[in-house]
């Protein structure tokens, strides 16, 4: 388990100190209501108040790692998303129905990573369908002490009862190889609370639409939805696109753009009263990793957020491919598109075009004496695939062999799915590996040193989806998202559309 992040000030090209009377509610900290506005309040014993509110857990269950500063000293801001289906308490087993429920393993149906630039100029909002599969990695429920074993192929909504919030980071971070520095959660009637606070939310659909599932229900062109209706748009799936949870992520990217530029535009923060509203409704729904726990951090937080307009907020679905165990109720993250844009968040890449694509780091020189020359009809290797593309093992091992690897060996499909492509040796081995890695073009960092092991093995990740040799590592241009990834920006507004099953 890591511990939490302290909150940097800001970033240091746009720091600046909070207004003397003003603003512990201030911007948006998104995601399905997920505000962390907070604006002036009067009083230590109010504050203190706000600050008993507050919910909150450890960060992550696993190592994330660390984050290497830019040029400027900064770093960029991930903060998970996570929309709860929970029912245990009155308000929520009566927005959610099922009483069979109550009790029972919460599930993260909405997920989404906001990432703000290290400059603080941009931000991107990242959903990954609930139905998407993925490995679970291994977690423990702080609370409980209860241990679960990793869970390879399961839906990520499930991440969530493996221990709680800090699991589903810890499968984000696994899966995107993101640092992800705080979390937030709400469940369904911290959505009620804050759609009420907010005062309702402007939104539009293409048609008459009703689900009889979320119990939406609204006529052709605008409204503004409050309170339960907020929430009934938000979990709507039937009765918008497909009927399915992959074009419900874009309703709700539409909810939540639009619920910014109503902060920005109507007023909302220089309301006293609606301020008071919003810092005991944002206060009561979220539930926040320990970095957060009180409304001064959550303050902080909102002040790096403040000069991000909404032509800068990029809203994206994560590219998806049909599971094929279950295509037509699974999907899996699409393989090289998925990767490539964890790859430009991991990179702090804009996602609009326009900003520009922080300078390139050199790759790490090799590490280690000079290594003697081998043949490679005695190399061993073995290959596994990890990237979710069918047969990778086998087409590689086939190159290998070509290229005179006669020993190389199909070792099929990796215990799970990797991010990066790793050539794991030991130390006796490394010669043989560093043969491999030069006739592949592997970089030196994925080559990984591992006493014990009995043969060097090459994992294909899923950053290496096609082609015999590595493919070289470039910065990617501002704005270049694969086409199969929905983006929308901040500042379009659209209109919903509906399934021609649903309307009335």
């Amino acid at each position: 388990m890591t511990d939490p992040i302290p909150l940097r000030s800001g970033s240091r090209r746009q720091r600046g100190r909070l207004p003397r009377r003003g603003v512990l509610l201030r911007r948006l900290a998104l995601g399905c209501g997920l505000l962390a506005v907070l604006g002036c309040v009067g009083g230590w014993g109010y504050v203190s108040y706000l600050d008993g509110n507050i919910r909150h857990g450890a960060l992550s269950f696993g190592n994330q790692g660390s984050v290497r500063p830019d040029a400027a000293g900064d770093t960029p801001l991930n903060i998970l998303l996570i929309g709860s289906d929970t029912r245990d308490t009155a308000a929520d087993l009566r927005l959610g129905g099922s009483r069979s429920s109550v009790g029972g393993p919460a599930h993260a149906d909405v997920e989404m990573l906001l990432h703000v630039s290290a400059d603080r100029s941009n931000a991107s909002l990242i959903s990954i369908p609930r139905d998407t599969m993925v490995d679970i990695p291994a977690c423990a429920d702080p609370a409980t002490g209860k241990a679960y074993p990793e869970a390879p192929h399961e839906q990520i909504t499930d991440s969530l009862s493996h221990g709680g919030p800090g699991c589903t980071v810890y499968t984000w971070h696994q899966l995107t190889g993101i640092h992800i520095d705080h979390f937030m959660m709400v469940d369904f009637g911290g959505v009620v609370s804050m759609a009420d606070a907010i005062g309702g939310v402007p939104v539009c659909v293409t048609a008459n639409v009703t689900d009889p599932y979320s119990h939406l229900r609204l006529t052709r062109g605008d409204h503004v939805v409050r309170g339960e209706q907020a929430l009934e748009w938000l979990r709507s799936r039937h009765g918008f696109g497909d009927g399915s949870d992959l074009y419900r992520t874009q309703v709700q990217h539409m909810y939540l753009t639009s619920m910014l530029r109503r902060l920005r535009s109507a007023g909302t923060l220089t309301d006293p009263g609606r301020i008071l509203s919003l810092a005991d409704a944002a206060t009561r729904a979220l539930t926040v990793d320990d970095g957060l726990d009180s409304v001064g951090a959550l303050a902080a937080l909102a002040d790096q957020l403040k000069g991000i307009t909404p032509d800068r907020l990029t809203t994206v679905t994560m590219p998806y491919a049909a599971d094929p165990s279950n295509p037509k109720a699974w999907v899996i993250p699409m393989p090289g598109d998925a990767e490539r844009l964890f790859a430009m968040v991991r990179g702090d890449v804009p996602l609009d075009s326009h900003g520009r694509a922080p300078a390139a780091s050199a790759a790490p020189a090799p590490t280690g004496p000079p290594v003697p020359a081998v043949p490679p009809a005695g190399v061993r290797v073995t290959v596994q695939n990890g990237s979710g593309v069918p047969g990778r093992a086998g087409r590689l091992t086939g190159e290998l062999r070509a290229l005179g690897f006669a020993l190389a060996r199909n070792g099929l499909n990796a215990p799970e799915l990797r991010r990066a492509t790793t050539l794991a040796y030991d130390p006796a081995d490394r010669a043989e590996a560093v043969a491999v890695a030069g006739v592949l073009h592997l970089p030196p960092d994925a080559l990984r040193e591992t006493a014990g092991l009995r043969r060097p093995t090459l994992v294909i990740g899923s950053d290496w989806p096609e082609g015999s040799v590595y493919p070289l590592v470039t910065t990617p241009s501002a704005g270049a998202v694969p086409t199969t990834a929905p983006v929308q920006s901040g500042d379009q507004a659209r209109c919903a559309k509906v399934n021609p099953a649903y309307t009335w």
